[in-house]
């Protein structure tokens, strides 16, 4: 007598060469699993060996664990929907195309996480009958990973990552710009009533150095992964002050002297050598960052506006270093403009951007590409050659090649934070007022030059450049402390040129054939 498979804790595979009567044959399954999407459909087939019709066979069912847990029965050539689990019913159907060469499968359509799992096909011609196990697997890939910076914490700056929608509970990571994984600081996960995962990992990042962390989320089943990579500037993490490695050095010097002084009597000659040697090696270590920082100086560049591509209504100083607006209530379609003066063909480049009046006014700022086409009407969308994000009467927006996108602020941006990697495509900003991430244009195409694009639409908005230079060496950005203390009245841009740094309104604006942006 033969048991079925769902009483059995295991099955017996048939041996190749092993003969069958006429009376008697093997079913067979997929050796793979079946893999299936939420919504989508699944195709659970069944073949006879040896070839012959399902069309003399008795009856067929698709079964999960338990003979009574039918998924599809055809029996006496009609479908028993009675005998079928509820949560199957108007899913599926028999396809027999194919029956008179020894194959039948069940279609499952919507399919639903639960549907995971093993499945058992029964065929049964008179007394004998055959099954076999098939594995149906439900993945799908979620959403592209959201990281932004939290702020500071424990020494250092706090990145988040969030995803949702992946089945199963993907594998989720952090790597470093060379591909090293980084442990993560905690990691949780929800899942909702339709089984899908939402993941939620934090990672704080100590070395400054690293420039950008990569979040990576994989699917086990599927085998694909979605990642995003996010820079995190200098100026997010704690700054130590320069005169503490000093200042600890002179309380250990001064320690020493007390020492020597209690000891004078017994030891004087040795404590006056051993002073001297201390205060030589003190010079030695001061010298190396000497000369880096005064060749930083050397190196750094300063930024300004270019006059010629700014439009008749806004002043720039004689120094280049701010513009305003010469008449405040003047409303016209067309867009009060213009870019800095040195182009972006290459590297790394940061600058930072004060504004006066911002929340009050409309501006928008960001990159520019020069190819873009100079005649009639543009968007400032990333297809057209922009980058930008802004306010308007409604809100902030970042605006991208489907429209603009909303964004949510904590706190009014007072300074804005820019960042652009030309060889890796990416434009971040960022709100230097609570040192919070605000958007980001990832993989852009860059096929040209890029320039810093300032427009001021409406309001009593102004910008001033900053020209002071680096008091540290160019490999660090500006310091939280110097964006926090210079936050004074203007829109000022923190010119710093980093090059060895690994609606209401339209948003068409018109544009002279005969000008660059004005």
């Amino acid at each position: 007598n033969k048991v079925p498979v769902s009483m059995c804790l295991g099955i017996c595979l048939p041996l190749t060469g092993t003969s069958v009567s006429t009376e008697e044959f093997l079913v067979f399954g997929p050796s793979e699993p079946i893999v299936a999407a939420p919504g989508g459909e699944a195709i659970l087939p069944c073949s006879l060996f040896p070839v012959m019709s399902v069309e003399n066979m008795e009856e067929l069912r698709w079964f999960r664990s338990r003979f009574s847990e039918a998924v599809f029965v055809y029996r006496d050539q009609e479908e028993k929907k009675e005998e079928q689990l509820a949560e199957y019913s108007g899913r599926t159907w028999l396809v027999k195309d194919q029956f008179h060469q020894g194959k039948a499968a069940v279609r499952i359509r919507n399919v639903q996480v639960s549907d995971s799992g093993i499945y058992v096909c029964f065929f049964k011609r008179g007394l004998f009958y055959e099954e076999a196990i098939l594995e149906l697997r439900v993945a799908v890939m979620g959403s592209v990973p959201e990281v932004h910076i939290k702020g500071p914490e424990d020494g250092g700056v706090c990145v988040v990552c969030m995803t949702s929608g992946w089945h199963p509970k993907p594998q989720v990571q952090w790597r470093d710009s060379r591909g090293e994984r980084l442990p993560a600081s905690s990691e949780n996960h929800i899942e909702d009533d339709e089984g899908l995962f939402s993941m939620k990992t934090t990672l704080v990042v100590r070395d400054s150095s690293l420039g950008n962390v990569t979040c990576s989320t994989f699917n086990p089943i599927l085998g694909q992964e979605k990642a995003m990579a996010m820079f995190i500037p200098e100026p997010f993490f704690p700054q130590a002050s320069p005169w503490m490695p000093a200042f600890a050095v002179s309380v250990t010097m001064m320690g020493l002297l007390v020492l020597g002084s209690c000891c004078l009597f017994r030891r004087e000659h040795s404590s006056k050598l051993q002073l001297r040697q201390e205060w030589e090696n003190l010079r030695r270590e001061q010298e190396p960052f000497q000369k880096k920082k005064e060749a930083a100086l050397k190196t750094t560049r300063s930024v300004t506006l270019d006059p010629d591509s700014a439009h008749a209504n806004l002043a720039i100083s004689q120094d280049r270093m701010s513009v305003t607006k010469k008449d405040t209530d003047m409303h016209l379609d067309g867009p009060f403009s213009v870019l800095g003066t040195e182009g972006i063909s290459s590297g790394r480049h940061y600058w930072e951007v004060k504004i006066k009046n911002g929340y009050s006014s409309k501006w928008t700022l960001g990159v520019w590409r020069e190819d873009v086409e100079k005649q009639g009407w543009y968007s400032e969308c990333p297809k057209r050659g922009f980058w930008t994000v802004g306010r308007t009467s409604s809100g902030y927006w970042a605006y991208i090649d489907s429209g603009r996108a909303s964004l949510s602020l904590r706190q009014v941006p007072q300074s804005v934070g820019v960042f652009v990697d030309y060889s890796e495509g990416d434009i971040s900003f960022y709100n230097m007022s609570d040192m919070s991430h605000i958007f980001s244009f990832h993989e852009a195409s860059f096929s040209g030059t890029l320039f810093p694009y300032f427009r001021l639409e409406s309001g009593d908005v102004s910008m001033i450049l900053s020209s002071e230079e680096f008091p540290v060496p160019i490999s660090i950005l500006p310091s939280l402390k110097e964006s926090l203390c210079s936050q004074r009245e203007g829109l000022t841009l923190g010119s710093r040129v980093v090059d060895s740094l690994p609606e209401e309104e339209s948003q068409f604006l018109p544009l002279p054939s005969d000008t660059l942006p004005p």
